[in-house]
């Protein structure tokens, strides 16, 4: 098979692992303001103030614009908990590619990769960012409206 083919299977792959990450972390997202600092975090994102130093502004920033979607103030809370689920199944992608792109690389020729090499690069992409997906500390992070899920995002990148 070409490569070609293999770019196909991999993004396909990946927007996948992207959807169960989301479902995931939607459906066991806080529905209002959990412990530690996200109660401040999202009532500065709602009103657009600085937080405990340093602030996080981009979290601030783009906290701000799902807080304003929420139609009704008793959703502010979900929409800026989102942000952190929209974050963390964007990481879980991008780990995914990370993974299938450095073991594209272990397994040799870019031009012609056997069905056998597809799958078992394929494969250990699902397996790594799965694994990554349902890890506990992840996992807490993702679903609450805390700076972690977005600091994992731009490493990720």
């Amino acid at each position: 098979m070409n490569s070609k083919t293999f770019r196909h299977w991999n993004i396909i792959t990946g927007w996948i692992i992207f959807v169960i990450a989301f479902i995931t972390y939607y459906l066991t997202m806080e529905p209002t303001v959990s412990w530690w600092d996200c109660g401040e975090f999202i009532a500065a994102a709602s009103k657009l103030e600085v937080g405990h130093p340093p602030g996080a502004p981009l979290f601030m920033l783009i906290g701000r614009v799902f807080a304003s979607l929420a139609g009704d103030p008793a959703q502010i809370a979900k929409m800026v908990n989102l942000v952190s689920v929209l974050a963390s199944a964007f990481t879980i992608l991008f780990l995914f590619w990370t993974i299938t792109h450095l073991a594209k690389k272990l397994a040799g020729s870019n031009n012609e990769l056997s069905l056998l090499k597809i799958l078992a690069i394929l494969g250990s992409g699902v397996i790594g960012a799965l694994v990554f997906t349902f890890s506990d500390s992840f996992w807490f992070s993702a679903v609450e409206g805390e700076v972690y899920a977005m600091s994992s995002l731009f490493t990720a990148v």
